[in-house]
């Protein structure tokens, strides 16, 4: 079965919701020491949609539970960090965490491929973009991109599976920036599961062509069947983790039940952080509130004998 089946009719209704074309500030957060953007999956869209446009290079990562704690663990991962141009979240906790402690953030900025998925393609469609898709194993990306093109008949999509020694200066590394650079795409996917999609991107960056640059995990898992993908109302309530728990507890009991608890010093830290945020805002606003000047006591009395009514 396609991803497609398994998608709620809601999602393209969902997708058509009004949006602000432009950002404002405190949209950009400091969330447990790391940057993140409040956008939702229109907003990431506008975001392709404008550098494709500007045929400029942009690079569009994403934080959940899983990259904070290995960005700890690997400078070079959290290095990737420090490049991207606009950075989702597609973790419903830290949304909250985020809600809770004073930022500006709300359940509909949860982005994932699967929230944006179907408007995504039909722009694609619309717009003729040019969609690269390196990941996935041998085969894999085939039957996804036979699935995409029969619900999209329109789109010009080349893939490209991601077993292949990634080391800089390989053969087989460097005929992958070819394909790539040969296609010049719109919009590159990237999928090899975290952090070596994020750590590709990082180390090929100078060489990729101008475009959108998305890492996206098992997207193309889901698309050709491999994957089941979770109703989307799992994610809208933060339970996705544990439907893929569920379907993979070898490979992700770690991820899910282990490295969470590695966090609980960057929460207290963050704790800490929020509070002192609040306060100094708070006195902030206090010193912007002109000063009332209480009128002295015999000016009080002189007031009141104006005001007694005359026999």
């Amino acid at each position: 079965m396609s991803c497609s089946a398994l998608l709620e009719p809601a999602t393209l209704v969902e997708a058509s919701r009004p949006f602000r074309l432009t950002r404002r500030p405190e949209e950009r957060v400091v969330l447990l020491g790391q940057l993140m953007d409040m956008v939702r999956p229109e907003e990431v869209l506008h975001f392709i949609s404008g550098s494709i446009a500007a045929r400029r290079k942009a690079l569009i990562a994403n934080h959940n539970a899983h990259s904070l704690y290995l960005l700890r663990r690997n400078p070079e991962f959290a290095a990737y960090y420090q490049m991207a141009d606009l950075v989702e979240v597609d973790s419903l906790p830290l949304l909250l965490w985020a809600n809770g402690t004073g930022r500006r953030s709300r359940r509909f900025h949860r982005c994932t491929y699967l929230d944006w998925r179907d408007p995504f393609w039909n722009l694609a469609s619309e717009r003729e973009w040019r969609v690269f898709y390196l990941g996935g194993a041998p085969g894999v990306a085939e039957a996804a991109k036979a699935a995409l093109i029969e619900t999209w008949p329109g789109l010009t999509l080349e893939v490209c599976d991601g077993y292949f020694d990634m080391s800089a200066g390989k053969t087989a590394n460097s005929a992958v920036l070819s394909q790539i650079k040969a296609f010049a795409p719109d919009v590159l996917f990237v999928g090899m599961g975290m952090p070596r999609q994020e750590l590709w991107i990082q180390q090929n960056y100078d060489h990729l062509p101008a475009c959108a640059i998305l890492p996206v995990g098992a997207a193309f898992d889901y698309e050709a069947g491999v994957q089941k993908a979770a109703p989307r109302w799992m994610g809208r309530i933060g339970v996705e983790w544990l439907f893929r728990l569920l379907h993979d507890p070898r490979r992700l009991f770690s991820r899910y039940c282990v490295e969470p608890w590695f966090l609980i010093a960057m929460l207290i830290q963050d704790a800490f952080v929020a509070h002192a945020e609040r306060r100094k805002t708070q006195k902030m606003e206090r010193r912007r509130q002109p000063a009332t000047v209480s009128p002295s006591p015999g000016r009080r009395a002189a007031d009141q004998r104006r005001t007694l009514p005359t026999v």
